[in-house]
């Protein structure tokens, strides 16, 4: 009786711990549908700030207390007589009805670490739109750029994001630090001009499609499949089902399609690239695409941003998306499941580039 006691006493704990986690998921899904209609925000980080900020500071260690405070008094000179010019410029501006216009040119810094569903493309839009909406006259975008590529809709989404920049007359440069292959060249090539690191990996024009088959294993245990569809191509090759040879010919003439659409767009915005030569899926360090006429010159997106910081205010500009009460508490294992099936599903119909 002691061990019926014992075990039902455990099942009850059980139970009212599966009852407990159910209803903080019921009520988290409840306060996460009511956050909804909820938007992210930008932040922006005065980059030219953070640059005086770290010289003034090792300036600190490096001088001695007279010529720090000749330098600083020279500083305030120099920043108060550079205060009075643009006061009058703005004065001016305004007496013509040209104030918009009136503000020093900026740099504006954005960033794009792009996964395989390029799903970032949602921030780089709302960044997009709000640079555009205060663009003036002589301002300029840096993105620094991080990604091998992924699915074509999604890259393609986010090149043209980048096109509105180009569209509405802005500069644009892109940093590839590390790798901007495939996907990520086509986002590359919008850009007027393209900054690689000496190592960095530049390329990979070229698209690919994969996916495992269970059919024979299904068959061996005696598993049937069955997919019904409307259209002769509605489905091609299949991961459960048998595929047929009509159906990898299909599917390669797909992808040779897209590739060829890949080459297309990189020709329009690179016109002086050797398709021939690059187009052919290998991937590149940095001096070799330079070579190639891949990119446009040998550096680091912290080489740019240094230099800029001495001639002009620097904005990294960033939008941050709220996450619901539901995804903080799902955690980051339910969305790396998620993103492995989305992966798989995604390669077996979806062409990546």
């Amino acid at each position: 009786m002691d061990f019926l006691f014992d075990y039902g006493l455990f099942l009850a704990k059980i139970a009212t711990v599966v009852i407990a986690i159910v209803s903080i998921l019921v009520l988290a899904k409840g306060l996460s549908g009511r956050q909804g209609g909820q938007k992210g925000e930008l932040e922006v980080t005065n980059l030219t700030e953070q640059h005086k900020d770290t010289v003034h500071q090792l300036e600190s260690h490096l001088y001695d207390k007279p010529l720090l405070k000749a330098r600083e008094k020279a500083s305030k000179k120099a920043d108060k007589e550079k205060n009075k010019a643009r006061q009058s410029e703005i004065k001016k501006a305004a007496k013509e009805g040209e104030l918009s216009q009136a503000r020093e040119a900026r740099l504006f810094v954005l960033d794009f670490h792009g996964s395989i569903d390029a799903r970032e493309v949602s921030a780089l839009r709302e960044e997009v739109s709000a640079i555009l909406a205060v663009a003036a006259e002589g301002d300029e975008v840096l993105l620094r750029l991080e990604t091998g590529g992924g699915m074509v809709h999604g890259y393609g989404l986010a090149s043209s994001q980048l096109d509105r920049l180009k569209a509405a007359g802005i500069t644009l440069t892109i940093a590839v630090d590390k790798v901007a292959a495939s996907g990520g060249y086509m986002m590359a090539c919008v850009a007027d001009k393209i900054i690689s690191a000496p190592f960095a990996v530049v390329g990979s024009i070229g698209v690919i499609a994969q996916l495992p088959n269970f059919n024979k294993l299904l068959k061996k245990h005696d598993i049937e499949f069955e997919q019904i569809t409307a259209g002769e191509f509605k489905r091609t090759l299949t991961m459960f089902g048998e595929n047929t040879d009509k159906a990898r010919d299909k599917f390669k003439s797909e992808i040779e399609e897209t590739h060829d659409l890949f080459k297309l767009f990189i020709a329009e915005h690179r016109p002086s690239l050797a398709l021939d030569q690059v187009a052919t899926g290998e991937h590149w360090f940095g001096k070799q695409a330079l070579e190639l006429g891949l990119v446009d010159e040998i550096g680091t997106s912290d080489d740019v941003i240094t230099a800029a910081c001495k001639e002009r205010e620097v904005l990294a500009v960033r939008y941050v998306q709220r996450k619901k009460l539901a995804e903080k508490l799902a955690g980051a294992t339910s969305e790396a499941a998620d993103r492995l099936l989305l992966k798989w599903i995604s390669r077996g119909q979806r062409p990546i580039v």
